[in-house]
């Protein structure tokens, strides 16, 4: 039974690990340049999908090739385990939920569920990439939970405290209210999600029927309000509409007053400055606020030109409040629920309450309007939860300090895409904010800092050994360094005061954003492995990871070291359906890479990857992209290396002893066609163009197969082995064992397989293939091209015409557009004539009558161009002779008498159109137009029943399994002309068929086939 590709994949897999064969391609590259990769850590509690495949894909893919163009490529793997997913995931095994719960469930219970957790599907993702055939070092990796990696971690910390960039402060962060803890700007941006919410214009009273009209798309914060904002620059106007006198910007008048409203006054927002007002809600009790204040943040393009300020739920408000020292006050607590204060909602999450606010501004006559409107709001990107924005207390890294060398180190990367460097990355760099570091979790890499409870002195301890040395207590040398355990350790403050360390852990991102110095425990062991491998020459994620690990390796590198950690970044796209929608399980269209490489092997999936289109691109993805990168590129090397394979076992061919031979025309087009496209293919991937390498090879492995080994059948066929059959099979070998190495980091699994048989080694141990420019013929490439385009344009006539391969045809006619130089064409015509079954190729003009022109003007050029003599210039058109008509086409220009002025027709004046003359059919291509003869004579008809009775015989053979290179006696038995028109053939019977005799006779058991009006029994006959 045929071996499958996940079978065949499976068995080069044990041959890998047998031999070592990863480990090896290091080693045998010791001493040679680095070439440094960093693996972003993904999470073990959840399984991969579409998008690791591709990024993993081109990590392999790059690092396979940079390996075999002789760089020495380090791969080692990194899991990234802690954070709120994995506390996530616990909660749930657990059935528990919230700060609380954990908390009466146990610290130090739930901290071992966490470590425990983190794994949980290892063993799926080693099998994934064992399977995708990525090659990485997973028996070595770097785990952000590890104390060596903490202590890493915690140096890097330290080191940014020491230069005064860590910070307590109070600030308004985004927060999620089911996790209870802040979040970066970086984590926001992943998070954005398209909803539809309310906002409120409300009524903020001044005096008696005169009110402020303040504007919020943020309802619940209303019981929370401070003062209300105005652009002192701004004109405003005072408007009175039925009894009410309402203060609105006069830019938004029209929009929000809409109609019957009568201006009384108009002034400058200075004017409304330290007015007091009557707040639409009075729960909570102010000494110093509800006044309006100045602030060139509010804007004529949205609202009332008036804005509602809440200091606890916004950045600008909050500054605006304490620049003015009016009072701060927040409503809504920690879960993001009232505070009992706001009584008639306490208890209630604040997002669930817009409508409610609104009904209860309706019911005491504040409510001027409300609206449903769509936009972008931030949800956590861990529980999917909306975020609040939030004042309180965290700690901060002042990236802000160092965004110009950010910004600096940016501009040294080669990003791919290109734009992506100054766009969407560079964007981000240049609205980034301080790094909001503190989580108020359990599961993270805790922030080592202690604050002296007497003087509020800081310490950060860089290490154990600091720790140690600074603590009160006795510091174990194996402590782990998490939740509990280090909050139980108190540390001497100068002042002979306790030092107890602040409550959170770090923001994951920082973790990842660490590994180049801590995946080595830098600097406390292995510092020359770290200056080996920085910076990177290449990092590789997904577009997202602009605003996650692309941002936290550069910032974390800067602070630390002043220099960009990585060298280039490819930005990958997203993996969509065939539709354009992003998969998703709940949607039912996610893609299970693990099932597709079962069904149709790793081999079609990378090459599907990288191959469909660029990287960077969101790529549209199904079964059907993978299944026909099998059918048409692994399952077609794999057929032209069976024929090699094949013929050599007969012949007994020893490329190591037996190669040379005579090489014919077709033998030096296939040998220059290859190092042609080895030098197509090393250029693009040496610019990161996977995708354009892949085209390259696609194009020569089909020429290979529908070409090169198609038109050399017949001499594999011969018995013996002369020249000519030497040199087929030498360039046959060639052309496999370098086309094995250029697909190898494309498809290592095949490429391996074959490159073994034919060598004895493995294609991953050899270096990539570098062109001879001796052997390439630039001149012979164009005219075999030539050739294929004009068989092509034949064969798609005789398609279009329902007119059969087989069936011999009298004539073609090529006809070369102007720009070509037909002189060579006629070395050429035998191929044509074999390839298209035609007797004759003739090489034609365009003045030949093959063709029949009619032409037509085209008004829309022309009518600008001859203005009244339009119609004139037509008449002119429809009566031109032939030869006038060729000379058009052959000058694209000729001068017409239009009347009694003489004017200049061009090619892009008419339309053309174009037909054979009677009895033939034309097909036009890039650089040629040919014209098929499709009359059938009847000696033509009879040759064509013979081929027919040929491909029914050679069918017949492989039916029965017979050995390809096995002499036969064949029986045939008809009735009728039939076997007369045989008998006048059958040295083309001969030629074409492995037959001894042939016998116009009947035996026991024929076949019957059916040829068009005619019946035919046929039967092979072996000596065996």
């Amino acid at each position: 039974m045929k071996e499958t590709a996940a079978e065949r994949e499976l068995r080069v897999r044990k041959l890998w690990e047998e031999e070592n064969v990863f480990e090896q391609s290091i080693v045998n590259r010791e001493g040679r340049e680095s070439y440094v990769f960093y693996e972003g850590p993904p999470t073990a509690n959840g399984l991969p999908h579409a998008g690791h495949a591709l990024g993993r894909t081109i990590k392999d893919f790059v690092a396979r090739y940079k390996t075999m163009s002789g760089f020495k490529v380090l791969r080692k793997a990194g899991w990234d385990t802690h954070g709120l997913p994995v506390e996530l995931e616990v909660e749930k095994m657990l059935n528990i939920r919230g700060k609380d719960e954990i908390e009466a469930y146990g610290v130090e219970s739930f901290i071992e569920k966490c470590k425990e957790s983190v794994f949980t599907y290892e063993k799926e993702w080693r099998q994934f990439t064992n399977a995708l055939g990525y090659w990485v070092d997973m028996d070595d990796p770097y785990i952000t939970l590890q104390n060596s990696y903490i202590e890493s971690v915690w140096y890097i910390l330290s080191d940014i405290h020491k230069k005064d960039l860590l910070y307590k402060g109070h600030r308004v962060v985004p927060y999620c209210p089911h996790c209870e803890t802040s979040l970066s700007s970086h984590e926001v941006a992943q998070g954005y999600k398209d909803v539809t919410d309310l906002s409120a214009t409300a009524k903020f009273r001044l005096k008696e029927n005169e009110f402020l009209l303040g504007w919020t798309t943020t309802p619940w914060t209303l019981p929370s309000n401070v003062a209300i904002a105005v652009n002192p620059e701004m004109t405003y106007i005072r408007a009175k509409q039925g009894n009410e006198v309402y203060i609105v910007a006069e830019t938004l008048a029209e929009k929000v007053l809409k109609s019957d409203y009568t201006i009384l006054d108009s002034f400058k927002g200075e004017k409304l400055v330290g007015l007091t007002y009557e707040a639409p809600f009075n729960y909570l009790s102010l000494n110093n606020g509800h006044k309006v204040l100045p602030a060139q943040f509010v804007t004529e393009t949205s609202g009332t030109g008036l804005v509602h300020i809440a200091p606890a739920h916004g950045e600008d408000d909050y500054k605006l409040i304490a620049e003015h020292g009016l009072d701060f006050i927040n409503a809504v607590d920690r879960k993001g629920c009232y505070k009992d204060d706001i009584t008639p909602l306490a208890g209630r999450f604040v997002k669930d309450c817009d409508v409610d606010i609104i009904k209860m501004l309706a019911a005491k006559g504040l409510l001027f309007d409300k609206q449903k409107y769509e936009h972008s709001y931030p949800h956590c990107w861990r529980c999917d939860s909306p975020l609040l924005y939030y004042a309180m207390e965290g700690w901060f890294i002042k990236t802000t300090a160092v965004k110009e060398k950010m910004q600096s180190n940016n501009q040294q990367v080669e990003w791919h895409p290109l734009h992506m460097r100054d766009g969407r990355f560079g964007n981000f760099l240049e609205n980034m904010v301080d790094w909001n570091i503190g989580r108020n979790r359990y599961w993270g890499t805790p922030l080592n800092v202690w604050v002296c409870q007497a003087c509020r002195a800081e310490k950060s301890p860089s290490s154990i050994k600091q720790l140690q040395e600074m603590a009160i207590e006795k510091v174990a040398d194996n402590i782990e360094l998490h939740k509990p355990y280090v909050d139980e350790i108190h540390l001497k403050c100068d002042c002979s005061g306790v030092m107890k360390r602040t409550n959170e852990v770090i923001d994951v991102w920082f973790d990842s954003g660490s590994m180049p110095f801590a995946q080595y425990h830098y600097p406390f062991e292995n510092q020359a492995a770290y200056h080996n491998q920085y910076p990177a020459d290449v990092v590789i994620e997904g577009v997202d990871q602009t605003r996650g690990w692309f941002y936290s390796l550069l910032a974390v590198s800067t602070l630390f070291t002043g220099k960009a950690p990585y060298k280039r970044v490819l930005s990958l796209g997203h993996i969509l359906d065939e539709n354009g929608q992003k998969m998703s399980k709940s949607k039912g269209n996610a893609l299970n890479p693990v099932e597709l490489i079962n069904e149709f092997g790793a081999d079609a999936l990378r090459w599907a990857l990288l191959a469909d289109s660029a990287p960077w691109n969101n790529k549209r993805f199904s079964n059907k992209t993978v299944a026909h990168a099998k059918s048409k590129v692994i399952d077609t090397l794999q057929n032209v290396f069976a024929f090699y394979q094949m013929y050599a076992e007969i012949d007994d061919f020893n490329p190591k002893n037996d190669q040379g031979g005579e090489k014919t025309t077709l033998d030096k087009w296939m040998i220059s066609r290859l190092h042609t496209v080895i030098n197509e293919v090393r250029e693009s991937l040496d610019q990161y163009d996977m995708t354009k390498g892949a085209r390259s090879i696609a194009g020569l492995l089909d020429e290979v197969s529908n070409w090169y080994v198609r038109r050399s059948r017949q001499r594999f066929w011969k018995s013996g082995m002369d020249g000519d059959k030497q040199a087929a099979f030498t360039t046959l070998y060639e052309v496999l064992t370098k086309l094995t190495q250029l697909m190898a980091p494309y498809t290592p699994f095949i490429t391996d397989d074959i490159y073994t048989k034919l060598n004895g080694d493995s294609v991953h141990l050899s270096d990539f293939p570098k062109s001879v420019p001796a052997v390439i013929d630039e001149q012979l490439e164009k005219d075999m091209d030539a050739v294929l385009q004009i068989v092509e344009l034949t064969r798609s006539i005789r398609t279009n015409t329902g007119l059969k391969t087989k069936q011999p045809l009298a004539t073609v006619a090529v006809i070369p557009a102007n720009h070509v130089n037909p002189a060579r064409l006629q070395a050429y015509a035998s191929i044509v004539e074999e390839e298209t079954n035609v007797k004759e190729v003739v090489v034609a003009n365009p003045t030949d009558s093959y063709l029949q022109v009619e032409l037509k003007l085209n008004f829309a050029v022309a009518g600008r161009k001859f203005g009244k003599l339009v119609n004139v210039v037509k008449q002119q058109i429809e009566v031109l002779s032939f030869e006038e008509k060729q000379i058009l086409l052959k000058e694209q220009e000729i001068s017409l008498k239009a009347g009694s002025e003489i004017v200049h027709l061009t090619i892009e004046d008419v339309l053309l159109e174009k037909r054979g003359k009677e009895g033939f059919e034309i097909a036009e291509g890039k650089d040629y137009t040919v014209a098929l003869d499709t009359r059938i004579t009847p000696a033509l008809k009879e040759e064509g029943l013979v081929r027919e009775v040929i491909r029914a015989v050679q069918n017949y053979r492989k039916e029965l399994n017979l050995p390809v290179e096995l002499r036969v006696d064949l029986f045939i038995k008809t009735k009728g002309s039939l076997q007369s028109t045989l008998i006048k053939f059958e040295d083309l019977l001969h030629n074409n068929l492995l037959v001894n005799k042939i016998h116009y006779s009947g035996i026991n058991e024929m076949r019957s086939v059916q040829i068009e009006e005619e019946e035919l029994q046929i039967a092979i006959q072996t000596n065996a």
